[in-house]
């Protein structure tokens, strides 16, 4: 279906499609973390309103659940909310994705909505690009090898953001939990980063995450699969999705970034768990968008980066897409965001 219009006596409404956001390339990764970058200045600064995000969860144990994520961006006079659905057994059981979105768009001089849009692809490449917005600033610049636990679309997504601002990775290793999804991954990112060499893991996450510069676990698993064992001093960790790594990763990490930890505190997350039980504090966590924090980690990369780890952790104000059932983690930077596939 193409762009649409309903309209009224009063209103019109643009209905727009995945399809037509596809085609008139607004999910441009370089241009969307630009965008993303500016609006977390912006949130910082008072210009936007982020109400906490209502969760309606029907299963606990596979954290199925439906998302309401309202939002204001003051200064552009919009506000907006995204309806999202996250059935991580979906594409197993059901052929189904796991994720779905819609978003409603309304002008706050009037109150009267004007657009109703996919919301699928948008959340895909907003989750990615706040990951691959910490990565410009907390992960090396010569980082070479990435490794990723989990092969859905936030895994292609985050390498796709990741080398938007890493443009010396040369290798990328990729553990899932079925081989077929691995395969498809490393096929179908081939064709995008023909200079990478791609390496399937067979669903052995510690051979994905040895070695690795720069770590990404996108799974909809609620298991601490990734060990800190395995990660390598001075690497950057993207944190995706909810209980991914086992509490020493964390304790590993030179530094623990996070966009909105007042949201993120209060979830089912690692780092979320480990405040909850003491582990972790306030004072422990820094803000993404702190820029003497940013800025002086971006300019240590131009060197060395101390031998720990700082971790991104992703709790983003969305929900991504991630795989059936996949993890990965890494520190030298994370970020925590909301996620899932």
């Amino acid at each position: 279906m193409g762009e649409k219009e309903l309209t009224s006596k009063n209103m019109k409404i643009y209905c727009i499609s995945k399809n037509d956001i596809i085609k008139n390339d607004c999910c441009n990764m370089e241009e969307t973390m630009q965008t993303i970058e500016k609006v977390l200045i912006d949130y910082k600064e008072g210009n936007v309103m982020l109400p906490d995000k209502i969760s309606q969860i029907f299963k606990q144990e596979t954290q199925e659940r439906i998302n309401c994520m309202p939002a204001t961006l003051l200064n552009e006079k919009v506000c907006g909310v995204k309806w999202v659905s996250v059935f991580p057994n979906n594409p197993t059981e059901k052929k189904l994705p796991n994720v779905h979105g819609t978003v409603l768009l309304s002008s706050i001089e009037n109150g009267l909505p004007f657009a109703i849009l996919d919301g699928t692809v948008l959340t895909n490449t907003r989750t990615a690009a706040v990951g691959g917005i910490a990565a410009k600033y907390l992960a090396r610049k010569d980082s070479e090898i990435i490794g990723f636990i989990g092969s859905g679309e936030q895994a292609k997504n985050h390498l796709i953001a990741m080398k938007t601002v890493t443009k010396n990775l040369k290798v990328c290793k990729v553990a899932s939990k079925h081989k077929e999804s691995e395969e498809n991954f490393i096929k179908e990112m081939k064709k995008i980063f023909p200079d990478i060499d791609f390496f399937s893991c067979n669903s052995n996450f510690q051979m994905a995450v040895d070695g690795a510069d720069i770590i990404v676990t996108a799974t909809s698993a609620q298991e601490p699969n990734l060990k800190a064992k395995w990660i390598k001093k001075g690497a950057f960790y993207c944190h995706v999705g909810g209980i991914e790594d086992e509490f020493d990763v964390p304790k590993l990490a030179s530094k623990i970034v996070c966009d909105d930890w007042e949201a993120v505190k209060h979830r089912k997350q690692t780092i979320s768990i480990m405040y909850q039980d003491g582990i972790l504090r306030d004072k422990d966590i820094n803000y993404m968008m702190d820029n003497n924090n940013l800025q002086e980690n971006e300019m240590n990369n131009e060197n060395d980066i101390d031998d720990n780890m700082d971790i991104n952790l992703q709790e983003h104000f969305d929900e991504n897409n991630i795989e059936e059932n996949d993890n990965n983690t890494n520190l030298d930077n994370i970020m925590n965001k909301e996620q899932n596939e």
